[in-house]
């Protein structure tokens, strides 16, 4: 990426990414042209291409912006300083959603982003995701209390059993082509609700 990208004035930098997310949100990566892209910036490709010397660059760009804003709203709504871990699930998830209703277009291009088929973007995006990923896992399991699960428990798989669950539920949400929040936020609910029924110590 050229450096003089940052130097743009905050409002400006805004729209590319912004025109990035929503151009990349409607297509598969091969199927988005940086020239759409540029037009829906305000600004010639070769000025895009002047910021972001290819596709792939830009593409990375915004899904790691994406990553990094999801962690600072996590971080900055204490998600990670729960002693409970459903208490720290269901304020996460109150923070996704609120992302996805302020940032639709971005939210829409995580999950595409995050099944994208092309084989180059995809290993980057999926590399980008689990040292993200176990970066947030491991800042929230400082803080739980192992005496809140039932006992005799295998603890990480109990993690990788929730994230599997969740990565099929957005596989499918993506495969209708239409990202209802309402409905991801009852459906997770219930998730938790099923999950507290099974991995909880009864009181």
């Amino acid at each position: 990426m050229n450096g003089k990208f940052f130097s743009l004035p905050e409002e400006r930098q805004k729209a590319i990414l912004n025109a990035g997310y929503r151009v990349f949100s409607q297509n598969s990566y091969k199927n988005s042209p940086m020239s759409e892209i540029a037009q829906a910036a305000g600004i010639s490709k070769s000025l895009l291409f002047h910021y972001f010397h290819n596709k792939k660059e830009l593409y990375l760009h915004l899904w790691d912006n994406c990553a990094k804003l999801t962690i600072e709203y996590l971080t900055r709504y204490d998600c990670y300083s729960q002693k409970g871990l459903f208490e720290s699930m269901e304020r996460g998830m109150e923070v996704k959603l609120e992302i996805c209703r302020l940032y639709p277009d971005m939210a829409n291009f995580a999950i595409r982003a995050f099944y994208e088929k092309d084989p180059e973007i995809n290993a980057a995006v999926q590399e980008s995701y689990h040292r993200y990923f176990n970066l947030k896992a491991d800042k929230a399991r400082i803080n739980f209390d192992s005496a809140q699960f039932i006992p005799g428990l295998d603890i990480p798989m109990m993690y990788r059993e929730m994230y599997w669950a969740s990565e099929g539920y957005l596989w499918e949400m993506t495969q209708r082509g239409d990202v209802d929040i309402d409905q991801m936020k009852r459906d997770f609910e219930k998730l938790l609700e099923f999950w507290k029924s099974i991995y909880l110590r009864r009181q």
